[in-house]
């Protein structure tokens, strides 16, 4: 019985390397020329977390990195700006943290719009993907077609397909 599963994932090397990216261009940036700034990648959560002494630097340390990310293939979809802090002294610090994975929400919207297709086949939540099975395998390609066209929110990529 063909099927496929669809997952949502961000290469973490590429996300190391948009960051060694960004560290480099910082040290060259005329405008953070003597300014205290800091990327830092968590190896554990795969977040980023941006530091800077002026709060009105942090907007351009945010775009540095986004636009380093973005060249690297990582979609910015998976990417999400958490709240900025900023402290009465003017140090600001900003986590973007890297979603990884079909939320539980998401991979519900997912599969719902999977069935509304009206297509011969099932879906069903797996660790936090979303596996797609059916008798046909025209059946599946149009489902994946159809979620191509859908925008939910986060970069969809189709693995494992099987005939």
């Amino acid at each position: 019985m063909p099927s496929f599963d669809i997952v949502s994932e961000v290469d973490r090397m590429e996300v190391k390397n948009a960051v060694d990216q960004s560290l480099r261009e910082l040290t060259t940036r005329f405008d953070f020329k003597g300014v205290t700034a800091s990327i830092e990648l968590d190896a554990k959560t795969g977040s980023i977390l941006l530091a800077v002494e002026d709060a009105a630097r942090l907007k351009a340390l945010r775009e540095i990195v986004t636009g380093k990310l973005a060249k690297r293939g990582v979609d910015l979809r998976n990417v999400e700006a958490k709240d900025a802090e900023i402290s009465p002294l003017g140090h600001s610090r900003q986590e973007l943290a890297i979603q990884q994975g079909l939320e539980g929400d998401k991979a519900k919207e997912i599969s719902k719009a999977v069935k509304a297709l009206g297509l011969k086949v099932q879906s069903s939540l797996l660790d936090r993907q979303v596996r797609v099975t059916g008798n046909k395998r025209d059946d599946l390609q149009k489902v994946i077609a159809a979620l191509r066209a859908a925008d939910f929110g986060v970069a969809l990529a189709y693995k494992n397909f099987r005939d």
